[in-house]
């Protein structure tokens, strides 16, 4: 499998069959613009379908792991049904890639992560987070139903109570708290998340082949089971994008101003 049609991902081969995917658009902080998320969608197939790989990292270049989308180019779609209908695609495309992706991913959360780059971080098999990294789960600020990935996961990770209390309040966590609620696998200094991601992959990468993808397509039907939930989520989430408080939300965060909802 080769990986040079990627215009928003970098791509290299570390020892063991460990592939190592890197977020590159630095300086947007790793938003997320129609490039990058059609590529999100299709990247976990093509991991599949490499032979060569064993085990993924995936982090973000420079300070950001990714900072969610692209607000510019999603306030364009408020009101736009055939836009909103893509996004929808994309979303459920990305998560199903990774819910039946057959390698073990390791996500080094590095900075900043939000949209679908929070979905990619905590939907990973193992993530690896900055101890001092903060970030939430912003939907709600914005005037969007949390539809991206949450519904499927967090409640997984962290249990209902806390999933229902950062979602609903769009509260800001940082590394340490998100590993001792358990929505993150672990917290580091920063400058040693990608090192101790690209440890653990190695690990993974080293094991038996069959005994971990197995292993990983068992405790998947966890987040299989939990499909109908999300769909209905990312269907909501779809809907508010024609309510007046998302364009209310979305315009308050580009013009850096409290939002004022009906």
């Amino acid at each position: 499998m080769q990986f040079d049609s990627y215009q928003r991902l970098l791509f290299e081969r570390r020892e063991n069959g460990v592939l190592l995917i890197t977020i590159n658009r630095p300086e947007k902080h790793n938003a997320a613009d129609s490039a990058m998320l059609a590529e999100f969608t299709r990247v976990w197939k093509d991991v599949a379908a490499d032979e060569a790989t064993r085990a993924v990292v995936i982090t973000g270049a420079g300070r950001a792991f990714s900072a969610g989308g692209d607000l510019s180019e999603e306030i364009d779609k408020l009101d736009d049904f055939p836009s909103v209908v893509k996004t929808l695609e994309e979303a459920r495309g990305l998560v199903a890639g990774m819910v039946e992706c057959d390698k073990p991913v390791v996500s080094a959360i590095n900075g900043a992560a939000a949209g679908a780059g929070l979905a990619i971080a905590l939907l990973s098999d193992i993530s690896i987070i900055g101890e001092d990294v903060a970030f939430t789960d912003g939907h709600v600020k914005i005037g969007l139903a949390a539809g991206d990935h949450s519904v499927i996961i967090w409640p997984l990770l962290c249990g209902m109570a806390k999933a229902k209390y950062l979602l609903l309040t769009a509260d800001r966590i940082d590394g340490r708290e998100a590993e001792r609620i358990g929505l993150v696998s672990k917290a580091v200094p920063r400058e040693e998340v990608l090192t101790e991601a690209l440890r653990i992959a190695d690990q993974l990468a080293r094991s038996p082949r069959y005994a971990v993808q197995w292993t990983k397509h068992a405790l998947n039907n966890w987040l299989r089971l939990a499909m109908p939930s999300f769909e209905a989520s990312l269907g909501l989430e779809m809907l508010t994008f024609f309510s007046p408080d998302a364009k209310e939300g979305m315009s308050a965060f580009l013009e850096r101003r409290h939002a004022q909802f009906e």
